[in-house]
């Protein structure tokens, strides 16, 4: 691929991204939503639980699904967010499909699902190195993710309390991340 279609490429991407920033702000704030009920709500059950967060993966897969359609037709990198969204949308549907699953096996979905999420996050902002300035916030919310996945497999948590508090610390900081990019993204658009 020669540097020309590899900048185009990447003006794709960024075309997309500014056309539906609002969507990144949208997933950034019902994440922070998510993460202050986790907060506050610390000794909810694991339904409960399941039930949030159910709710949280399938509106971030609509969500992307919707940006993923919308640049379809004019943006090449579109399945990026596609898949992003695909894998959202198959996470939140497992888990409700699934209501009796253990505290386990729930972490074993969510530490996946976050890491997937979070690689799929990082190749996006790759593609948007040159075009945004700030895509470190992209990248950073993606490493996150990854890394709370990973610590989820690693140190399992034995209680729904303690399980509820890291994705609520988790789902508070990557909002946070994706609000923040989600305005560096938008300045494509002006």
């Amino acid at each position: 691929m020669d540097t020309t279609s590899l900048n185009l490429n990447n003006a794709s991407m960024a075309g997309l991204l500014s056309k539906t920033w609002w969507l990144l702000l949208l997933r950034g704030l019902a994440a922070v939503i998510f993460g202050l009920l986790t907060w506050f709500q610390p000794a909810i059950t694991l339904l409960v639980l399941v039930i949030f967060f159910g709710a949280y993966t399938l509106v971030d897969g609509i969500f992307g699904l919707v940006a993923a359609f919308q640049g379809r037709r004019t943006h090449p990198d579109w399945w990026i967010l596609l898949l992003w969204a695909l894998v959202s949308i198959v996470v939140g549907i497992l888990t409700f499909c699934l209501p009796g699953i253990t505290a386990y096996a729930l972490l074993c979905l969510i530490a996946a699902w976050a890491i997937i999420a979070g690689l799929f996050q990082i190749a996006a902002a790759i593609k948007l190195r040159k075009q945004v300035a700030g895509e470190v916030w992209m990248i950073v919310g993606g490493i996150l993710s990854v890394l709370f996945g990973i610590a989820l497999f690693v140190w399992p948590v034995s209680g729904a309390v303690a399980i509820a508090w890291l994705i609520g610390i988790y789902a508070f900081i990557f909002g946070i991340v994706n609000i923040i990019a989600a305005f560096r993204v938008r300045r494509l658009a002006h």
